[in-house]
């Protein structure tokens, strides 16, 4: 098969988790690169230079999955689904406070990683129906079509997920919106995962963009963008 979708890296050290995540993700016409370990993992994101990653937190040695992800923070904004154990909820927490996009708690259907990394990569590439305009607010600009925040004309560098709450919120300026509200319109109806993760990721957003974005808790409800 000529492989038209480009190159995923999954950094998974059991073989059988692996080998079946490739099959899968090969059907779909993705060009798989598998690493064992952490240092694997970075290299070959390094050389290969892919479209995202599929990376488990519970990675044998030195770096572990969180490592791994903090550095490709650093240089990178590829988007990364963690995979993680069902007794790893403050693991999860802290990846998705380290950037990652998005995580699916073992044992997980093969076929719900396909679909998540088919959603990731259109919201990360962009679906052609994205606004060109830039909608400012407070000091926090964001720019729809190059997928950029910037804070006083700086850009400041945002996980995937992180950019589409931010855009969805600024679309949706004034508005109360629950955390259901904002999963569905930002992770897509299908997505099943822990309201939780909203908070994560406001705060994320709180940290980075700082006291210019006038991002508002509603007591009961959710958040709104003022």
């Amino acid at each position: 098969m000529d492989m038209q979708q480009g190159t995923i890296v999954v950094v998974e050290d059991d073989h059988n988790i692996a080998d079946l995540l490739e099959l899968y993700l090969r059907r779909e016409g993705y060009r798989v690169v598998q690493a064992e370990t952490g240092e694997d993992g970075l290299a070959a994101v390094h050389d290969q230079r892919p479209r995202l990653v599929v990376l488990d937190i519970g990675l044998p040695g030195g770096v572990d999955g969180l490592e791994v992800c903090r550095r490709l923070r650093s240089t990178t904004d590829v988007p990364v689904i963690m995979l993680t154990a069902r007794d790893e909820e403050v693991d999860r927490v802290l990846g998705l406070e380290l950037g990652a996009d998005d995580y699916v708690t073992k044992p997980f259907s093969p076929r719900e990683v396909v679909a998540r990394v088919k959603a990731i990569l259109r919201r990360a590439e962009g679906s052609g129906r994205e606004p060109a305009d830039v909608i400012a607010i407070g000091t926090v600009e964001v720019d729809a079509a190059r997928r950029e925040a910037r804070v006083a004309g700086r850009p400041i560098a945002l996980a995937t997920r992180e950019f589409d709450l931010l855009r969805y919120l600024a679309e949706n300026r004034g508005l109360a919106l629950s955390r259901q509200q904002l999963l569905d319109g930002v992770w897509g109806p299908g997505w099943y995962g822990d309201e939780r993760t909203v908070d994560v990721h406001v705060r994320q957003l709180r940290k980075k963009l700082g006291d210019g974005l006038p991002l508002a808790t509603v007591w009961g409800v959710g958040y709104r963008l003022d």
